[in-house]
């Protein structure tokens, strides 16, 4: 059974709740043991628990056929018991720890039983960019690539009718500059952060003919000194060394491709550092120059934490970036910033109206469901990959429809009596079902947050509640 509830914010601007399902009789709390990849390692775990008087089970779990995954098998979960209250399963996890299991942890099997029956309760916001005469932007947690905030707190601050969260960010300072998206940002046509190889995106006003569109983008960003020397531009806005989730240039460790909420490091990088990002650059070992707002150099220093000019830039340089700033980057030399944005369908010209949310991964593509969690990082391991993209979770998902809707959707989970959440292939049949043709991933879990009228509407699952985010998406009244 289905319920739903629909409020008309403004013209061209719906709410809309749905309700579906009740919560599956077979589902109980299990305790997990461990996730491996290799067969025989399950079975000697298996063997061990029984021998301290354990019954545990070994399910081997399969993938499903919608993604880029090449491996039909993505490994094998050891568990023990079953419960009908949380707090036995917290019990006997505790015990299995005592015994010497460390990393059992609590579940819910309606997380991950294909079958469940839910329930599921999902927020749907559709604009018709036809009808509605506000506007659909991006704003920045703090007003500055610095710090988090709530959603609520943007939605307020903004005056928006609605919004959602938007892309991944850093959440800890060990991973970089907090409140750093984890990928592409672009705000009002201003670049504040580089793409994590070229995931999906969500792009909004990007031309005259569309409000929307959904597609890969890569980020380039290059700069040239006066003396003729070329250089690539590592990161925007962010602490050098720390690659949030990789997929970045030039020697990036372990790896350039990207690696989801993973942090990849490189001692050698060339940053460039905007007021935006807050008022001086991180403290470090390092070169920085200082640009005005004609690109000339007008102050060089030997280690950074350099305060940041309203107009103009500041250069960071590491390891050998550091060096070719001494070399090509001396007071009174010009350097010149060239940026392009990179899709399937060639470069694409922002306008000053243009956003850019970052997600992954893509769920629809012309109507087809089409998930490319492998290409966009989301199975470096399987381990994550299970966990993060086959498990339900609360997710924030984005859609177009093929007359151009706009559809932002909040999928509450981690409540076996509210909602149990999605996983990857569960998001692209609920936008499918909705009526998009291309649809992507945004920041879930803890991190899914829908503001209507004012009002939070979804349950956040952080204990603390509502989680503070990088940014937001936010529907704005006609000024």
């Amino acid at each position: 059974k289905e319920k739903r509830w629909e409020t008309k914010l403004a013209p061209g601007l719906t709410y809309t709740q749905i309700k579906r399902g009740h919560p599956d009789k077979h589902d109980y709390y299990t305790v997990n043991i461990m996730f491996t990849e290799i067969k025989g390692d399950a079975k000697r775990i298996a063997e061990r628990l029984k021998t301290d008087g354990y019954k545990p089970k070994v399910k081997r779990v399969k993938d499903i056929k919608q993604n880029d995954i090449k491996q039909k098998s993505l490994g094998y979960l050891v568990r023990v018991g079953k419960y009908e209250e949380k707090m036995d399963a917290e019990q006997k996890a505790h015990q299995l720890e005592k015994d010497g299991f460390g990393d059992s942890s609590v579940v819910y099997t309606g997380y991950f039983n294909m079958k469940t029956t839910g329930p599921w309760n999902i927020h749907v916001i559709e604009i018709n960019p036809d009808m509605f005469k506000g506007s659909i932007d991006s704003r920045l947690a703090t007003g500055i690539v610095r710090g988090k905030e709530k959603v609520s707190s943007i939605a307020d601050r903004s005056g928006a009718l609605a919004a959602v969260n938007g892309g991944y960010f850093v959440v800890g300072p060990d991973d970089g500059t907090v409140g750093d998206l984890a990928g592409i940002s672009m705000v009002n046509g201003n670049l504040v952060s580089e793409s994590v190889g070229n995931r999906t995106s969500l792009i909004l006003n990007p031309d005259k003919e569309k409000t929307a569109r959904i597609t890969k983008i890569d980020t380039k960003t290059t700069i040239v000194s006066s003396d003729g020397a070329k250089k690539t531009i590592d990161g925007l806005n962010r602490k050098p060394g720390l690659i949030r989730s990789c997929g970045g240039t030039g020697g990036d460790l372990p790896s350039e491709h990207p690696m989801h909420d993973f942090t990849c490091t490189d001692s050698s990088e060339l940053i460039i550092f905007k007021s935006v990002y807050g008022s001086q650059t991180p403290n470090g070992e390092g070169v920085e120059i200082v640009l005005n707002e004609n690109g000339k150099v007008v102050e060089l220093y030997k280690e950074r934490g350099t305060d940041i000019p309203e107009k103009g830039a500041v250069l960071t340089g590491t390891g050998t970036a550091a060096n070719w700033l001494l070399h090509h980057a001396q007071e009174g030399e010009k350097i010149n910033v060239h940026t392009k944005l990179v899709t399937n369908d060639g470069t694409i010209e922002a306008g000053e109206n243009t956003s850019i949310i970052n997600g992954g991964p893509q769920l629809l593509k012309n109507g087809q469901i089409m998930i490319n969690a492998a290409e966009e990082g989301f199975n470096w391991n399987s381990d994550f990959y299970y966990h993060f993209g086959r498990h339900r979770y609360p997710r924030t998902l984005a859609g177009i429809k093929p007359n151009g809707n706009i559809l932002l959707v909040a999928a509450g989970g981690g409540n076996p009596e509210k909602s149990i959440g999605l996983s990857f292939l569960e998001s692209a049949r609920v936008m499918k079902a909705l009526g998009a043709t291309e649809a992507l991933n945004l920041d879930g879990g803890g991190s899914t947050t829908m503001v209507v009228d004012d009002q939070l509407v979804n349950d956040p699952t952080d204990q603390t509640g509502e989680r503070p985010v990088g940014d937001a998406i936010v529907l704005l009244p006609e000024n």
